[in-house]
């Protein structure tokens, strides 16, 4: 079997987030929130050639190389994880698969592989977060399968970006070149079918992450919101996660600009950034804030992406399910003030 997967292109092995291990059957554990995708990382004896200062993958990392921000990523045999994959989607059990991709010299022939392999298994819907470098990478990737491709911006600004994985990191990246992967990607996926990561707490102000949310929307780009997780072995472990009532603003802000109900140019912002009005009539905002919605895991259809950010005791930045009525009136309570 290992000469077969080999001669296919197909890596032996693959990461699986615990939680998704769970739901596939290849672990045994009980789950505060199941994954409604299943998420996956490529796998590889070393570290990522990046060196982004938040990540446990990064090159200059002492992190175990099993995390991924807080979640821990197993390996299991590929082979072994296919099968799981297809009884699960048959079951009902997945709505998407999510591979994230580590920077490494053979990491798009297994992206290939992999992808072509899990749409043998199921038709299931798949999203690759990956640094695609140059367009024939982006054309293999939609050759083989993948739906929706992500590349990360992570940095709300230039400098920020600089300074957590670019030149000053001792990283290769740079902004430009990173918003040109974008353009090419909504060059071969199309308008809508293009994400990209925004990490809020890495030192931006509201109105930079409403800024970037906006440019990232007027694109066609999708904007998924995390929120920064200090994680030991990393170059920013020392770092604090962005305080709660910062991270609710810029999350609604995010919402309604994506559902195209304000921009970020009606938006008003006090002398340190920070949002002091949506651009949006008190009771539109207060439909909108009733709902919830705004404040559940943002990212690809499907994704709920459970407890990436925080420990289910919380506190809880992107919740992987509706909330619960105390929930919602803790998180009204912090806009009550806002025009």
């Amino acid at each position: 079997m290992k000469q077969k997967a080999e001669h296919k292109g197909l890596p032996t092995s693959i990461r699986v987030s615990l939680g998704t291990a769970i739901v596939l059957g290849l672990s045994e554990s009980k789950l505060d929130a199941k994954p409604t995708t299943a998420y996956f990382m490529t796998y590889n004896s070393g570290k990522c050639t990046a060196n982004c200062g938040f990540c446990s993958q990064a090159r200059g990392s002492k992190s175990s190389a099993e995390l991924l921000s807080r979640v821990t990523w197993p390996t299991f045999p590929t082979q072994a994880v296919l099968s799981a994959l297809g009884n699960a989607f048959r079951q009902g059990k997945t709505k998407r698969i999510c591979i994230q991709a580590l920077n490494y010299p053979e990491v798009f022939k297994h992206l290939e592989a992999v992808v072509k392999e899990i749409k043998k298994e199921a038709p299931v819907p798949v999203s690759v977060s990956c640094q695609p470098l140059n367009r024939a990478n982006i054309e293999l990737l939609a050759k083989a399968g993948v739906d929706r491709l992500g590349v990360a911006l992570d940095a709300a600004t230039e400098a920020l970006f600089d300074k957590v994985k670019g030149k000053s990191a001792d990283g290769s990246y740079t902004w430009d070149s990173q918003f040109q992967m974008l353009y090419e990607a909504l060059a071969v996926f199309g308008r809508g079918n293009v994400s990209t990561h925004v990490i809020v707490g890495l030192g931006e102000s509201e109105r930079e992450g409403v800024e970037v949310i906006q440019q990232c929307a007027d694109l066609g780009v999708l904007p998924a919101l995390f929120a920064f997780t200090p994680v030991r072995g990393t170059a920013l472990e020392k770092n604090s996660p962005p305080q709660l009532e910062f991270y609710r603003r810029v999350q609604l802000a995010r919402f309604l600009i994506v559902k195209g109900l304000t921009r970020a140019d009606l938006m008003r912002f006090d002398v340190e950034g920070r949002i002091a009005g949506f651009g949006l009539r008190k009771e539109d905002l207060e439909k909108v804030l009733e709902s919830g919605e705004p404040f559940m895991t943002s990212g690809c259809p499907g994704c709920n992406r459970p407890f990436y950010n925080e420990k289910p005791s919380g506190p809880i930045y992107n919740y992987p399910r509706k909330l619960t009525v105390n929930e919602l009136e803790a998180i009204k309570q912090q806009f009550t003030n806002l025009p």
